[in-house]
């Protein structure tokens, strides 16, 4: 896939308000921190379509853009941040649900997961929930470059040894630096082959 337009739609916490769910929908969401503004700037080839920063936690709203005017890319509040209070981790939490039970045209979430770790509690509890409600998830483990290949593989299997304790069937993981652009043709050209697949259903 080649992108040739990607542009900012709209900002709001209200699945009502988002835009005409005419498009398929691929949603992006991790742990905040996980690198994924920079990830989305990588997908899009634009330096700062996404906002990117230093402070945790600075996406707090459903972001949409519109992709070669075919289909819609959301950038979701990451979780897990624990200077946020309790009250805001509970208005996120109904925000998401919502969005994810409500949003007929999402077609896949795309579940950041940062590489340098082990898995962590709050990115397993997230992806069962996910499994839960029954929406269509992949994994994208980013930040690759930051350590040596190895690693990132311990980390990876690590996590899939352990995804495997609670589900049957894995999803599909992707290995990403934004950075190197790692990993940028192989989740464009799994967009392009969902997106001809609904075509194809239609």
């Amino acid at each position: 896939m080649v992108i040739k337009e990607a542009k900012f739609l709209m900002s709001n916490t209200r699945v009502e308000l988002c835009p005409a769910p005419d498009k398929p929908e691929y949603a992006f969401i991790g742990r905040s921190n996980v690198g994924k503004s920079s990830l989305i700037n990588m997908l899009t080839n634009q330096s700062k379509l996404a906002k990117t920063s230093a402070s945790p936690g600075k996406t707090q709203l459903i972001n949409h853009f519109l992709i070669n005017n075919e289909w819609y890319l959301v950038d979701l509040p990451g979780y897990g941040y624990a200077k946020v209070s309790k009250t805001s981790r509970e208005s996120w939490r109904k925000m998401i649900n919502f969005y994810f039970q409500q949003r007929e045209n999402l077609t896949c979430v795309f579940v950041l997961i940062d590489s340098r770790h082990e898995p962590l509690k709050p990115d397993l509890e997230f992806i069962n929930q996910l499994g839960t409600i029954g929406v269509p998830f992949v994994l994208v483990f980013t930040k690759a470059d930051k350590q040596s290949n190895t690693k990132t593989d311990v980390n990876i299997a690590a996590f899939t040894r352990k995804l495997k304790e609670t589900w049957d069937e894995l999803p599909q993981i992707f290995r990403t630096s934004s950075t190197a652009k790692t990993g940028r043709d192989e989740i464009l050209n799994f967009i392009q082959e969902v997106n001809l697949q609904l075509k194809q259903n239609q």
